[in-house]
């Protein structure tokens, strides 16, 4: 039974194992990722598993100079490499008003321009500190709908929107080739997009990105629209922005969270099998508070009067990556967030998603110390 099984059954009983010490980075000079073929490619390349952490902009001007590329951003890489993590994301945003956008403003809380060169630094200071990055361009929509839902209308208006997101998307490519970011995802939970008839005009999205960027791509899908999105034979590795819930009622027992991610583990390898794929968690949590694997998309912001549980946040977090460390296509997980300024506390509130200074910090970093099946490259027979 692997050491990470062992932590977690501790920690179900209270017994919250203490940090393990964190797998060390190798920095390595930048060369393109090639994967080969079959849903253990990612164990191939011999670069171990992603044991990532995504890091936040802020999400204010108000706060100047604490965003990525800041003094505070390197401090939060040293928290997170203190983890054990060996990836960061990296999540800029780009605006759009509403659910029937026809473009897409590049300004998010400070100019575009702005916003580049502090990304640039930020991507630099990961790789000083041996981190691999992973940059995942996001939507903002303005008037607070889901980004899933977006509808230009006919053809003519769907054609403008792939025009502007494919020059929003191409913006962030350049950066990552001329970064040497060592992963790019395309797009963000597109589902009226990547799962319907207009998935052949994001294809031309996709064409685009490997002209201009030689690295690995990913796309992160939305967890149950990923059965159903038509482009993931044109990536490298399946993205999946994983929220899944691992009970259907509250007060699920530790044993019945590990069962529903039993099932979990299953559907998602039959994905990696059928599509001949590894699969990475391109984003997951669960919020501080009862029983949040039962509806783990419900957005902390909108919540209020809530109870702070941080023992469920971290049996959520065990039960979920506890069955996908052994599997040779699981090429890992990047956690759901710490934000760039680490004394911003202004961010998120204290029943947010956020692991930072709880329980689910100690599960994370047990995990990310463990040995996963993706580490170690299939012996030659």
């Amino acid at each position: 039974m692997r050491r990470f099984r062992r932590a977690r059954l501790a920690l179900i009983s209270g017994l919250l194992a203490g940090p393990c010490c964190a797998l060390s980075a190798a920095a390595r000079p930048y060369t393109p990722h090639a994967l080969g073929s079959g849903a253990s490619a990612w164990q191939d390349t011999g670069l171990g598993a992603m044991r990532g952490v995504t890091i936040g902009p802020i999400e204010s001007a108000l706060h100047p100079n604490k965003g990525y590329g800041s003094p505070a951003f390197e401090r939060t890489l040293d928290e997170a490499r203190d983890m054990g993590a060996t990836w960061i994301s990296l999540t800029p945003f780009g605006r759009v008003l509403d659910l029937k956008p026809s473009g897409i403003a590049m300004t998010f809380e400070q100019p575009f321009e702005e916003s580049r060169r502090a990304l640039r630094r930020a991507v630099g200071q990961a790789h000083a500190r041996g981190l691999r990055v992973l940059i995942v361009p996001h939507l903002w929509v303005e008037s607070g709908g889901w980004r899933a839902e977006i509808e230009p209308g006919d053809d003519v208006a769907w054609a403008r929107w792939t025009r502007s997101y494919a020059e929003f998307v191409h913006a962030y490519a350049e950066l990552a080739r001329d970064t040497q970011a060592d992963m790019l995802a395309l797009g963000v939970e597109l589902r009226s997009w990547v799962t319907t008839a207009h998935a052949a005009s994001f294809g031309d999205v996709i064409a685009d990105v490997r002209r201009v960027y030689p690295g690995l791509i990913t796309y992160a899908a939305n967890w149950d629209d990923v059965d159903d999105t038509v482009i993931l034979g044109q990536l490298d590795v399946i993205g999946i922005n994983a929220f899944y819930p691992l009970a259907e009622k509250n007060g699920a027992t530790s044993e019945a969270l590990l069962a529903g991610a039993r099932e979990i583990e299953k559907r998602v390898a039959r994905l990696a099998a059928d599509w001949q794929k590894p699969v990475v968690f391109s984003e997951f949590g669960y919020t501080t508070r009862p029983d949040p694997a039962v509806r783990p998309w419900e957005w902390p912001d909108f919540m209020s009067h809530v109870k702070v549980d941080q023992q469920a946040q971290a049996d959520a977090y065990a039960a979920l990556l506890t069955p996908m460390l052994d599997q040779p296509w699981f090429a890992g997980a990047f956690v759901w967030r710490l934000y760039a300024d680490p004394d911003d506390l202004s961010q998120e509130a204290e029943w947010g998603l956020s692991p930072r200074g709880k329980l689910a910090e100690g599960v994370l970093r047990d995990a990310f110390g463990a040995s996963w099946a993706s580490d170690a490259p299939r012996a030659v027979r």
